[in-house]
């Protein structure tokens, strides 16, 4: 007893809240060098938006107001999401060329990111006020902007903001009218909170504070979430009605604008699950908010399998060719992506005046993940298999039996064909884009030597693609967008190491440059990055990049940073594909490990730190691999020369996080660690973590021996453990971090916790940033570089 109190005198007399700190001033200059402006093209290829942003918004932006409600955090002054990263300028560009033209918007604006109409003759976008979010609308051919009066957005629940396909119409949810205050707290309880399971299987690892806890949350959840749905003519200003307010979770217009799929949420809610589970009504409305039809009343998801999906319909969207006709998957399994059937779900469809039965388009053998509409009634439709992580891609064609066109596993990196490029209908659909029986391909590229974007044309009869673009070996240049298919011009993304990333526009053999923006860190330099390939003891082919500090000397062993992230793999050959490429511009930003090569440090990045086995097993030898992986690329690094294997310190995010405290615990290659927002007692999320689908009942052991809390008296290295005190993520809830905290400082070791204030799961005010970086540089510089042999 007398030595517990000793320990925990010892451990609260380290504690205190300290002052922010920042790092020193080369990182902070990187840091906060001009930003590049973010672009948006508009529908009609003609123009384009450069948009300015503060990169790092102050911590007193993060302290407004905030709400946890049902899975939401919401700010109640403005009753929309919680949110700090705001666009704070617009200019409009003409493709073609000439003047820039601002747009004009009140000082200090705090500006969402445009959303043209379909035929790009307008944009709208939001204005978040101290005291609501505004609606405004700007033309295209002036470029003036005006706001919609008497318009108060609500995007609590998302879906808040529709183009109708007349070009000139806005769907909007808006803060009901003449609404009072909302519901007061009674200061004496009117009962106890009780949870009560039904004796089936559920799950849950979501954070406790952000689900509804009480009577008084459900209410606030009501008033917050409730929205007026209207429709907005720009042209008159006129505002008409939709229905009642209510709780409305999806929404979207048909093709035709009439008609407008609603799902709408109502009572009983869950202590245990955000809004997204809560029961709902899934209804088409017309534009007076008359339900047409009632598609479904779907209960509260609280039983949903592991891998699996709800029971009832699902993943609704309208067909994008046809005036009204409503797309939807079920389920054949019940949900139970385990069960062994002939076919997981069915794809269903449904027209208006939706009288009889819907028909059945098509059925998947594994798991419907998604399709692609084209704009002649084909379609690409996905599924997955969640035991091998395969995924295939169909063609459907009408009565022709469906054609398989790609068989891969979602790890599959070098023979990945590409994604489907689409375009924008006249009616606001987003479809395949063709040329006939042509569609297009745009990847990565990627190859044992890195990565070469390419864009490919693909014959929907033969099936046989054909390269039209593909990224020179001293660039990376990718495809950005078709301005004219038939013409062959297309609009692509390039940086090399000596140029910062800039647009382009491709005709035939010419590229002319779009966009000019210049290099805002050219202190940068002089740092250099490789792209390094070696091998695992065991064989497996690895990869990482090297980046070192301006003026290195070669030859000269540094301090090493080791950051990485796991991932699960099949076998061997996917786990060693390459990623990245060493033809990119250096760019640092955030909490990247890159500022330690400005410290001069050698930073080995996105290390290579694959678990390979099968699905359901892979975790079983979680730390072996890990040991292993890092070993080799300590190995490489020392072979080349510019790591000195006495100094090498290992960091990592999230589930890098809990590498990084499993590295310390069970080997001693590193002389320190920075494990940052991770989870580290798997008892506190026992239905899965990762692809770890097994329960702790079912694998109790391994959750143990992947837990770094429970062999904290085995991390005998200095470790730095940082946290957003607000973290949102499920299952890194910061009483990890705290727990393990307590755990090492109990047993003696050296550690220190940073629980960085209204932070969530990653770190966005500027103060943070900057702490952030103080922290994980000093505590490297005391415990790495300056640390005695």
């Amino acid at each position: 007893m007398k030595n517990a109190m000793l320990v925990f005198l010892c451990c609260s007399v380290a504690a205190a809240q300290e002052p922010y700190r920042k790092p020193a001033q080369a990182v902070l200059d990187v840091l906060h060098a001009p930003v590049t402006p973010s672009v948006s093209l508009s529908s009609s290829r003609d123009c384009y938006i450069l948009m300015d942003y503060d990169a790092y918004p102050p911590l007193a932006a993060l302290a407004q107001p905030m709400l946890k409600l049902a899975g939401v955090r919401l700010n109640p002054e403005t009753n929309g999401q919680h949110q700090i990263h705001f666009v704070q300028r617009m200019t409009l560009q003409r493709l073609a060329g000439g003047p820039k033209i601002p747009i004009r918007t009140p000082p200090g604006a705090n500006l969402g990111a445009p959303r043209w109409s379909p035929d790009g003759k307008h944009f709208v976008f939001t204005n978040t006020t101290a005291h609501g979010i505004q609606v405004w609308v700007a033309d295209t051919a002036s470029g003036q902007a005006r706001v919609l009066p008497g318009i108060r957005l609500n995007d609590v629940l998302g879906s808040e903001m529709e183009w109708l396909s007349d070009h000139h119409t806005l769907l909007l949810k808006t803060v009901p009218s003449g609404r009072t205050g909302p519901p007061a707290a009674s200061p004496v309880p009117k009962g106890p909170n009780v949870l009560q399971a039904s004796g089936k299987t559920a799950s849950s690892t979501y954070e406790v504070r952000d689900v509804l806890k009480n009577g008084h949350d459900a209410e606030l959840f009501d008033y917050y979430a409730s929205a007026q749905l209207v429709t907005v003519d720009i042209k008159n200003g006129q505002v008409r009605k939709i229905g009642a307010p209510a709780l409305l979770d999806t929404v979207e217009a048909a093709p035709d604008g009439q008609h407008i799929l609603v799902e709408r949420i109502h009572r009983p809610y869950s202590y245990l699950h955000p809004y997204q589970r809560f029961p709902r009504e899934v209804e088409i409305w017309d534009r007076s908010g008359k339900v047409v039809k009632k598609l479904a009343s779907l209960p509260l998801f609280d039983q949903v399998p592991l891998e699996g999906v709800a029971s009832g319909p699902r993943d609704y969207e309208w067909s994008a060719t046809e005036p009204a006709t409503l797309l939807w998957v079920e389920a054949l399994d019940g949900g139970d992506s385990r069960k062994k059937v002939p076919q997981h779900d069915q794809l269903m469809r449904w027209t208006a005046p939706f009288q009889g039965e819907p028909s059945q388009l098509a059925r998947t053998e594994w798991r419907y993940q998604g399709m692609t509409q084209g704009e002649d009634g084909r379609f690409l439709l996905y599924e997955y298999d969640w035991e091998r992580r395969q995924r295939r891609v169909w063609l459907h064609e009408g009565a022709v039996a469906p054609r398989l066109l790609w068989d891969l596993n979602v790890a599959e990196r070098y023979k990945n064909p590409g994604y489907p490029v689409t375009r924008l209908l006249a009616n606001g659909r987003r479809v395949l884009h063709q040329d006939g029986d042509t569609i297009y391909l745009a990847g990565q590229g990627a190859s044992a030597k890195g990565d070469r974007p390419f864009l490919d044309k693909f014959d929907l009869k033969t099936l046989q693609s054909e390269r039209i673009f593909w990224c020179d070996g001293q660039s990376l240049e990718s495809f950005a967008a078709w301005l004219d298919s038939k013409a062959g011009r297309f609009i692509t993304r390039r940086e090399s190491p000596i140029e910062p990333p800039n647009f382009f526009v491709h005709e035939g053999s010419q590229r002319k440059p779009l966009t000019a923006f210049p290099d805002p860190t050219p202190q940068l330099r002089g740092v250099s990055k490789r792209l390094i390939t070696y091998q695992r003891k065991d064989g497996t082919p690895l990869s990482m990049t090297l980046y070192l500090p301006p003026g290195y000397q070669e030859g000269t062993r540094l301090p090493t940073i080791l950051w990485a992230y796991p991932l699960e793999f099949s076998n061997s050959a996917l786990a060693g594909q390459v990623s990245g490429s060493e033809r990119t511009f250096v760019r640092i930003g955030g909490t990247s490990p890159v500022f330690f090569a400005l410290q001069g440090y050698a930073v080995l990045d996105n290390v290579a730190m694959p678990v390979i086995g099968p699905p359901e097993t892979v975790y079983d030898s979680f730390i072996e691999q890990i040991v292993a992986d890092s070993q080799a690329a300590i190995d490489k690094a020392v072979e080349l020369g510019v790591t000195d294997r006495r100094r090498v310190g290992v960091a990592g995010h999230s589930h890098g996080a809990l590498m990084t405290a499993n590295l310390l615990a069970h080997c001693d290659l590193f002389r320190a660690g920075c494990a940052r927002s991770g989870a580290y007692n798997h008892t506190l999320r026992p239905f899965g973590f990762q692809s770890e689908k097994r329960t702790l009942y079912q694998a109790p052991a391994n959750y143990l021996k992947l837990s770094p809390l429970v062999h904290a008296d085995q991390i005998n290295e200095p470790l730095l453990l940082i946290h957003g005190e607000a973290d949102a993520n499920p299952g890194t809830v910061p009483l990890q971090s705290q727990k393990l905290y307590e755990a090492v400082a109990g047993v003696g070791g050296t550690v220190r916790l940073v629980m960085l204030p209204l932070e969530s799961h990653g770190y966005e005010a500027r103060e943070s940033v900057e702490q952030t970086l103080f922290e994980m540089i000093s505590w490297f510089d005391k415990y790495v570089k300056n640390a005695t042999p």
